[in-house]
């Protein structure tokens, strides 16, 4: 995207930019000063809640008022404390009772004051002279009534004042809607964009050729709608866009923003909601307003599950909580377009499950889009795509870095052709080869490689007989998928790997696919127990994904005997608290046993083709222990009884060293080599005489 800020229709003064809450350069209110207010707004708030806390906690400490006889009273009866003078002033006389007495009982305190004249303060002191009891007074010239209730009261009336001209006043000016310091809440926070603004275009996108058709077609509807209205069409009041992250949800809006040439309002779902009541439902409003002024227009409501979220799911009390709120603001906007409001409103989100239903209806969003994960032929034009700046090598085969990344998301191919980049650029390369490729996918799928994560030679020993395991099943199992890499090297949180290179794309999994999947995760389990005589907890992973996908084949995929075609699990459309006993005990008991007659059964199925191949094991976990990663054609070697031609991590380590040794010695013949230097003439040597 372009650094510039977005240019709003200029037109005419009602343009987007001009209106409040529009991001378009036309908003003439410098920045610096709607921050000042906004500042000063809030020292505002902040000094009327620590004067109101000042006030309601000094309450109890304000001397409780009486008549001169009653104060008079307390002197004769001796209940003043003999430690705490009178006060005496001229208009008032102040006053401390003794602990235990209290004046009044809405008061806990025991201060009293009792208004006087200056006629009768000398008759006053006089009296207290003649009281024969231990009283202590002082005479002071004191303040004046009026002068104590402006101290008091003069900070509230400045304050309230002050409120209203930067409030009140500012929201009145603004003819009633949102203005002033408080109604900056109730604004859009909206970005608009035009065309000349997004620099991407339908072209960059690829790999999702369903959701680019339907994106042309919104474009086409806003570009040339009489079009459709021809036939007594109408234009789609809303399109979601549906899809994990990552797969092109958000740049299919922006490419939309590129090609149609309409203002496109972009904002996201958290925008909405605020620390106020009310707020979300304001801008809602605001937003929906500027876009039908500048129609035909696009709303971008980026994830929308923030506000649309199924409407008492939750446990607010009333059931009409902030969010709500907006999503019912957001629902009678989508009403209220005229057939000849050509506004669409185009919202993304990852969870369309937890959408209200009100939301997701025909009637306001009539498209509901699938954006899904690539296929080999989408991952190969996604990574054509990103890889146009980028400066590859002969060797590079992008389709077998496509077949190589399978449940791999737009944006993950686009960090992992970045990250190829710069794995190349810092090992010196002049152009990017396949070993960054495979790296970078390695790095973005599992993490980067912990070379410096030092092994015991036992647990090193341990890893390459539970990766052999796998790998062996993987090659020597006729159901299983094509074996890619073995790698003992720890990455990201796993001490060692074997990876996977499907020959297609699969949409389903036969039961034997699914068995072997079971076998081929336990031989890292087998190869521990057989060759080093102990089970280790490394395992658990291996464990969790047979268990789940027998649980899964018994439950779900109806591929028991003895459930037969029946689905047991949990209705995941039901919230929590509103499912019950999906099964009875017997029907549970029965599932285990299932599940354990699968798990036993593959594993000795898996241990068969381990103790078959118990040979070729020992080779390749000592193979691993050398060079620590195989390829396929390297494990396939080995498997044929053919010696490997490449350097083991000993050779490699020790060219490094010889290599920093070199370096280091160059570096001190440097340093003592004499510098001429500015020493040497410039006129050419004489030779010496023979």
């Amino acid at each position: 995207m372009s650094d510039q800020k977005p240019q709003g229709p200029q037109n005419n003064n009602d343009s987007p930019g001009n209106k409040p809450g529009g991001e378009g350069p036309n908003n003439n209110r410098p920045p610096q000063n709607m921050m000042s207010r906004s500042v000063m707004g809030w020292l505002l708030l902040g000094g009327l809640a620590m004067l109101l806390l000042y006030l309601m906690t000094n309450a109890n400490n304000q001397a409780v008022p009486i008549t001169e006889s009653e104060f008079m009273t307390y002197a004769r009866n001796g209940d003043f404390d003999s430690n705490i003078a009178i006060i005496i002033e001229d208009e008032r006389m102040i006053g401390t009772l003794k602990k235990g007495i209290q004046p009044s009982a809405n008061n806990s305190t025991n201060r009293v004051m009792t208004i006087i004249s200056r006629e009768t303060k000398a008759d006053i002191v006089e009296n207290l002279r003649t009281i024969e009891k231990d009283i202590k007074w002082t005479e002071s010239p004191g303040s004046s009534v009026m002068l104590t209730l402006a101290v008091t009261w003069g900070p509230v009336i400045l304050i309230a004042f002050l409120l209203y001209f930067f409030v009140f006043r500012s929201i009145r000016n603004a003819g009633g809607g949102p203005g002033g310091m408080l109604g900056n809440f109730g604004r859009s926070k909206h970005k608009l964009l035009n065309k000349e603004h997004s620099n991407v275009t339908i072209d960059d996108v690829a790999g999702i050729d369903e959701a680019k058709d339907e994106v042309n077609e919104i474009v086409e509807f806003l570009k040339n709608p009489k079009k459709f209205q021809r036939l007594g069409g109408r234009v789609p009041r809303g399109v979601l866009l549906e899809g994990l992250p990552g797969c092109g949800k958000t740049l299919l809006a922006k490419a939309m923003a590129g090609e149609a040439d309409v203002p496109f309002f972009s904002i996201s779902g958290s925008d909405f909601v605020e620390m106020f009541v009310g707020v979300g439902a304001s801008r809602v409003r605001d937003l929906f307003k500027q876009a039908k002024e500048s129609s035909p227009c696009i709303i971008f409501l980026d994830e929308i599950d923030a506000v649309g979220r199924r409407r008492g799911s939750g446990f607010s009390s009333g059931g009409h909580d902030e969010r709500e709120q907006t999503l019912n603001a957001i629902l009678v906007e989508m009403d209220g377009f005229e057939t000849n409001d050509q506004v669409i409103v185009v919202a993304a989100t990852n969870r369309a499950d937890v959408l209200d239903p009100a939301l997701t209806r025909p009637g306001r969003f009539d498209r509901q889009i699938q954006v899904p994960l690539p296929d080999v032929k989408g991952r190969m034009e996604i990574l054509k795509v990103h890889s146009r700046k980028i400066k590859l090598g002969p060797d590079v085969d992008m389709e077998k870095i496509a077949r190589g990344t399978p449940m791999f998301s737009g944006a993950e191919l686009a960090a992992m052709i970045n990250e190829s980049a710069i794995s190349a650029t810092l090992s010196g390369k002049d152009f990017v080869e396949q070993d960054d490729m495979e790296e970078a996918r390695d790095k973005i799928r599992w993490g980067r490689a912990r070379k410096s994560h030092k092994l015991e030679e036992e647990e090193r020993k341990v890893i390459a007989y539970h990766e052999a395991g796998h790998a062996i099943l993987m090659y020597f199992d006729e159901h299983s998928e094509p074996l890619h890499k073995v790698t003992i090297i720890p990455r990201g949180p796993s001490l060692g790997a074997t990876y996977l290179l499907p020959e297609k794309d699969r949409n389903l999994s036969s039961r034997n696919q699914l068995l072997a999947r079971m076998r081929s995760s336990y031989g890292g389990r087998i190869a521990e127990h057989m060759f080093c005589g102990d089970m280790y907890n490394g395992t658990a992973g291996d464990i969790r994904m047979a268990t789940n996908i027998a649980r899964a084949m018994v439950t779900q995929y109806g591929m028991s005997d003895k459930l037969g075609f029946q689905f047991v699990g949990e209705d995941d459309q039901r919230q929590s608290w509103e499912r019950g006993d999906s099964m009875s005990n017997e029907t549970a008991l029965l599932i285990d046993n299932e599940v354990k007659e699968l798990i036993d059964r593959t594993y000795n199925e898996a241990t068969q083709i381990i103790e078959e191949h118990r040979d070729q094991l020992e080779a390749l976990a000592q193979a691993l222990l050398k060079y620590e990663t195989l390829t396929f054609e390297e494990v396939k070697k080995l498997m044929d009884g053919e010696d490997l031609d490449k350097p083991t991590v000993s050779d490699l380590l020790q060219a490094e060293q010889d290599k920093m040794q070199k370096s280091d010695s160059d570096d001190q013949q440097k340093d003592q080599k004499p510098d001429l230097g500015d020493d040497t003439p410039d006129t050419p040597s004489i030779p010496s005489p023979a």
